[in-house]
């Protein structure tokens, strides 16, 4: 029985990249951590840790940028032909930007959460 359930652990391979903080978090939890106008950027990091990316505008706003994609492999990518022709992989990816002004308060921020797939093989070229 047990060697029955050793193929089913290979179907389920995932893969994560970015920053492990977002994995739970949804636009309203989000909305309940970040306040325009009041959250500070220690608190961000508090939260959310080390930004991926940090920007800055023309107008002098330093922008944070955090990301988080989860994929897994689909069935069809585990068929032999299918794998080399058009493997695939689905998945979610969340990102959030976060602008502070020269206090270094938050002044915006944004959270947003999309479907991702990725095709690969010899007819996605």
């Amino acid at each position: 029985m047990l060697l029955l359930g050793m193929p089913l652990i290979s179907l389920t391979s995932c893969m994560t990249t970015g920053n492990e903080s977002l994995r739970k978090q949804t636009e309203q939890s989000v909305a309940g951590l970040i306040v325009e106008g009041k959250t500070t950027r220690s608190e961000v990091k508090t939260n959310f840790g080390s930004p991926f990316s940090t920007n800055f505008t023309d107008g002098g706003l330093e922008i944070w940028k955090y990301d988080l994609s989860k994929m897994h492999r689909t069935t069809e990518s585990f068929v032999p032909i299918v794998k080399w022709f058009a493997p695939e992989q689905r998945g979610i990816k969340k990102g959030l930007v976060v602008a502070f002004d020269r206090r270094g308060i938050v002044s915006r921020y944004s959270m947003s959460e999309s479907p991702l797939t990725v095709r690969g093989g010899i007819l996605n070229q």
